[in-house]
C-alpha cells in the first residue's frame, strides 16, 4: 500500500504492468471530539464524496449524494453518510474505467462539508483507493486541519498511456458539490 502525498502521481496499474479496470475510492472521518462550544454539542458533520467529470475543461457529468450514478454508468456513489460514525468507509464512490465516456479525459474527487463545517472540525480522515477485490492499495490521509469547508483530493487523468491517479490535497470553500465545478477548474 502507498501513502499519498501532496502532488504525488500513481498510475493505475497492477503490480505486472495491466492497467486497473475498476477501483474504489473508500472515505472515512469521524468529527474531533473536541468540535463545537468546548468539545460538546457540536453536530455531526456530514462530509460527502463525490466524483467530477470534465472532457477537457467542460464538466461531462457527477456523481454524488444526490445523484449517485453518472450517465455513462462509470461512477457510482454506494450511498450518504450524515455522520462519519462506524467502522469503515463512510462512503464509497466505485468507478469501472473502462467505461468511462472516451471524451472524459479527468475526474477530479472532491469532499465537501455539507453543512459548512471547516474541515478543521474533522479527525482521522482519509480517502482510500482498493482494487477490485477490495485490497487498498493506495491511502490519502486529510491531516492539518484544513480550514476550508472542501478539500479536492486528488483527480484521475486519463493519456495514451492509461489512467493515473494525481494526489492534489487543497482546500476550496465548497458546501454542494454542484456549485464546485468552476473552483474544480484551475486543478485541471
Amino acid at each position: 500500500m502507498i501513502e499519498l502525498t501532496k502532488g504525488q502521481e500513481l498510475v493505475l496499474a497492477t503490480d505486472d504492468g495491466r492497467p486497473r479496470s475498476r477501483i474504489q475510492l473508500g472515505l472515512g472521518w469521524d468529527k474531533l471530539y473536541t468540535a463545537g462550544a468546548m468539545g460538546t454539542g457540536a453536530p455531526d458533520i456530514d462530509l460527502d464524496a463525490t466524483a467530477v467529470q470534465f472532457a477537457g475543461e467542460q464538466l461531462f457529468d457527477l456523481a454524488f449524494y444526490n445523484n449517485l450514478q453518472t450517465r455513462d454508468g462509470s461512477v457510482v456513489h454506494l450511498g450518504d453518510n450524515l455522520t462519519g460514525r462506524g467502522d469503515d468507509d463512510d462512503e464509497v464512490l466505485t468507478v469501472d474505467l473502462d467505461r468511462v465516456y472516451q471524451r472524459v479525459d479527468t475526474i477530479v474527487f472532491l469532499v465537501s462539508s455539507y453543512h459548512g463545517h471547516s474541515l478543521e472540525w474533522i479527525d482521522r480522515a482519509y480517502v482510500r483507493l482498493l482494487d477490485e477485490e477490495r485490497v487498498e492499495f493506495a491511502r490519502f490521509r486529510l491531516t492539518a486541519g484544513v480550514p476550508e469547508t472542501g478539500l479536492v483530493m486528488a483527480k484521475l487523468v486519463r493519456d495514451e498511456a492509461g489512467w493515473r491517479l494525481r494526489a492534489i490535497g487543497e482546500g476550496i470553500a465548497v458546501t454542494v458539490p454542484t456549485e464546485s465545478v468552476d473552483k474544480l477548474r484551475p486543478f485541471l
